[in-house]
């Protein structure tokens, strides 16, 4: 198990880098208090199966940060392989992004202003600064740029990928909802005015052997292949965990399931988690 301690100034994004942590696989948990860290260790140690990697968020709420060096030495016992990310921005910044928002700093109060309880925060987490391992500076990124900095410096051996799922449809019962992409191929030669096709569907071999004899049907599968080799990568550096392609005919059992049966048949030598559905087939 790999344990990651994810610390920082308040309003450095914290809370960014820990959501970043979950969605690339880790086991996370916020203001975990710091006196609790080597217990809550070993108990996640002990869950079967265990996880690959834990990220757990210190900040002055959890206070106690006079013993972190104590209790990273407890780790260093307990022969846990961890690290520490701590963020920062520079005081200005910091002041502009409290002043944006309805929160307020924790150190803040009617007798110390923002300002200076900022610099109070800094003191606070000095342990923290001295052992963090990755140090990551947010005074000019923004969420999206954050995330990206998260995903090249914190390295997981368990990474999550994203699922692609093909759909075939028929129009004529209406179009799936939350789907991404849909292509519409009632443009080509329709098996079902075949009478001796009509009882079958686009995964019975005597629709296939009809449509692959179909230029037009080559050639709009070429198309549509290129099309997603191109843009699924996107998705996937996007921190995509879903995307669903839908392809649609008249009634949705012949051309649009042949499509969809060769769509995921090709992209499961790329992606992993590849799926194909039929809506109109079951």
């Amino acid at each position: 198990m790999k344990l990651i301690i994810v610390s920082g100034l308040a309003g450095a994004g914290k809370t960014i880098a820990l959501r970043s942590l979950e969605d690339m696989g880790a086991y996370c948990v916020d203001n975990l208090p710091v006196a609790l860290l080597p217990a809550f260790t070993e108990q996640v140690l002990q869950i079967q199966p265990a996880h690959a990697c834990v990220a757990v968020g210190i900040d002055v709420r959890t206070i106690a940060l006079q013993n972190m060096p104590a209790l990273l030495q407890t780790l260093d016992k307990m022969d846990v392989t961890y690290e520490i990310l701590f963020l920062e921005a520079d005081d200005e910044v910091l002041i502009k992004r409290f002043s944006e928002t309805r929160r307020k700093h924790p150190l803040s109060s009617a007798q110390r202003p923002l300002s200076e309880a900022i610099a109070y925060e800094r003191q606070l987490l000095t342990p923290l600064i001295y052992n963090a391992s990755t140090h990551i500076d947010t005074t000019h990124t923004h969420v999206h740029q954050l995330r990206d900095l998260i995903r090249l410096q914190i390295k997981l051996n368990s990474e999550q990928t994203m699922s692609l799922l093909f759909q075939s449809f028929g129009f004529k019962y209406g179009v799936p909802d939350n789907i991404d992409f849909a292509f519409d191929v009632r443009c080509l030669p329709n098996p079902h005015w075949e009478v001796d096709l009509r009882s079958f569907t686009g995964k019975d071999q005597p629709v296939i052997t009809f449509l692959e004899a179909q230029s037009k049907v080559n050639q709009m599968l070429i198309n549509l292949i290129e099309f997603l080799d191109t843009w699924i990568p996107q998705f996937v550096i996007d921190n995509r965990s879903y995307l669903t392609v839908a392809i649609g005919c008249t009634g949705g059992k012949h051309r649009s399931v042949y499509f969809v049966e060769q769509l995921a048949q090709h992209f499961s030598q790329k992606h992993e988690n590849v799926l194909a559905r039929h809506r109109e087939l079951t």
